[in-house]
């Protein structure tokens, strides 16, 4: 493998990774072993190169899912996914659909992982039944029927419409706005009475460990939290391929906003990931 065709096929390799383990750092780990893998192996009959890398990655990332799967039982409050920086400025080339945002990655989190890995490899990556077969251990009837269930719940999840692209703009310009002057009100009018506030601080920084749920009491928090760990501004940017929000301290990134938005371009929820491990490839462009 020459190092054009690896540069070539790493998004993919990085993307089923990511995508079915929701940290970078696990899928960067998977990338490593993927390379090493094929640098040692005799691909000279391989005639499907980013199939079988591909593949590789698949198989690691599902003995990686099941153990990760036992860890975020002993999760310290709510589970966010790595943030992933995506977009022209992006330091890790990715390949993006909405199977990267936020709220697909959560879904995701919900499935068994043989349901995670069908839905992937077959929704989002287009590989036979067959060859997800080979990855799960089980026969191509069996991963159908996986794929089939995944695509349910997933389809179930996504029923609520969604804002637009520059609806979301929008919105997130003006919650910016709202957030770094300490408008209350206005907060409180960008957010869906039903809004809910979700922080991942993993046991390592101060957070919330439950659900905070309603607009006012939710645009409190906001407000209470940027005046006492003195957060300063609130810098666009794009995660798993949708508009989000950097929150600033002293210049360094100390959250990274995720939103929901309705399609009445009101905020249903805020999910902000304070977890210094997970921030700590968080590089924006300067």
């Amino acid at each position: 493998m020459t190092d054009e065709e690896w540069a070539e096929h790493r998004p993919a390799v990085f993307g089923v990774a990511y995508r079915l383990l929701g940290t970078v750092a696990d899928a960067e780990d998977v990338v490593q072993d993927v390379w090493l893998r094929a640098a040692a192996a005799d691909l000279s009959e391989v005639t499907d190169l980013r199939a079988w890398l591909v593949t590789v990655a698949a198989r690691r990332s599902y003995d990686v899912l099941r153990s990760a799967r036992v860890r975020r039982e002993t999760y310290v409050g709510p589970w966010l996914p790595e943030p992933l920086l995506t977009g022209p400025d992006a330091a890790e080339p990715v390949l993006v659909d909405e199977s990267v945002s936020t709220a697909m990655l959560l879904v995701m989190e919900e499935l068994t992982p043989p349901e995670r890995v069908a839905f992937v490899l077959h929704d989002v990556f287009g590989m036979p039944f067959g060859e997800v077969a080979g990855v799960l251990g089980n026969s191509p009837a069996a991963s159908r029927q996986l794929a089939s269930r995944a695509r349910r719940r997933v389809a179930a999840a996504g029923e609520r419409p969604r804002a637009t692209g520059p609806e979301r703009e929008r919105v997130l310009a003006a919650f910016r706005t709202a957030y770094e002057t300490g408008d209350l009100e206005r907060l409180v009018r960008l957010l869906h009475p039903d809004a809910v506030y979700v922080t991942d601080g993993g046991g390592k920084v101060s957070a919330a460990r439950k659900l905070i749920v309603g607009g006012r009491r939710v645009a409190e928090v906001l407000h209470r939290v940027r005046v006492r760990h003195a957060f300063g501004h609130a810098v666009p940017c794009e995660v798993g391929g949708e508009p989000a929000l950097a929150i600033l301290r002293d210049g360094a990134v100390a959250a990274i906003d995720t939103f929901d938005i309705t399609a009445d371009g009101r905020i249903l929820a805020v999910r902000r990931v304070i977890n210094p491990d997970k921030l700590a490839r968080v590089a924006l462009p300067a």
